[in-house]
């Protein structure tokens, strides 16, 4: 769906076409549901507040038009809120964690992490960030948006947040190296791994 398309049936919604949301849900929902699950490393709450954020996306559409943001980028704020909020509640975060490799660098340390996505070292580092620093990996990494669309969804400097980025990136890196028991520079130290993530 391009941009027009995606314009012309948001003001069919906001003009009261609400079988039309539908469509919005179909390009957004996939996308939602894997943020969600990123986030919050529950497959059950995954869904249900991917849910959550299409039900406020549609209560809150008429807010949109106030915003001069990409509407997908307004969606990734609402689930973004929502699961921060999920978080914040049970307090206790699981999470399924994740290690992309960058673009630029294709290093034996990226190969390993890549290799060992699910492992419960990886889990366990990534426990050990806070929220912020989770979300930003995640939405980098993952999610593989520009630092200008990470700006948008959370409302910040895309420069502060790629000084964000590599600080969250080497204490991944220092966490991960303490929990599976080896110096930092057994783990790729000076190997061109402290700019990747």
């Amino acid at each position: 769906m391009n941009d027009t398309e995606l314009s012309q049936i948001i003001a069919d919604v906001l003009d009261g076409d609400t079988e039309k949301f539908e469509k919005i849900m179909e390009v957004y929902q996939k996308p939602i549901f894997l943020y969600c699950y990123h986030m919050l490393g529950n497959y059950a709450e995954a869904e249900d507040n991917a849910q959550e954020v299409f039900l406020k996306t549609f209560r809150t559409m008429k807010k949109y038009t106030q915003y001069q943001i990409d509407f997908g980028a307004w969606v990734y704020k609402i689930a973004y809120h929502q699961c921060i909020d999920i978080i914040r509640k049970r307090k206790l975060v699981k999470y399924l964690p994740f290690f992309y490799q960058d673009e630029k660098e294709n290093n034996e340390v990226d190969l390993h992490i890549e290799a060992n996505y699910f492992d419960e070292s990886v889990h366990q580092a990534m426990a050990k960030l806070s929220a912020e620093e989770r979300n930003l990996l995640i939405l980098r990494c993952v999610e593989d948006k520009s630092y200008q669309e990470i700006g948008l969804i959370l409302g910040k400097n895309s420069a502060s947040l790629r000084k964000k980025y590599e600080r969250a990136s080497a204490k991944f890196r220092k966490y991960y190296a303490q929990v599976k028991g080896v110096g930092v520079y057994e783990y790729g130290q000076g190997s061109g791994f402290e700019k990747t993530v």
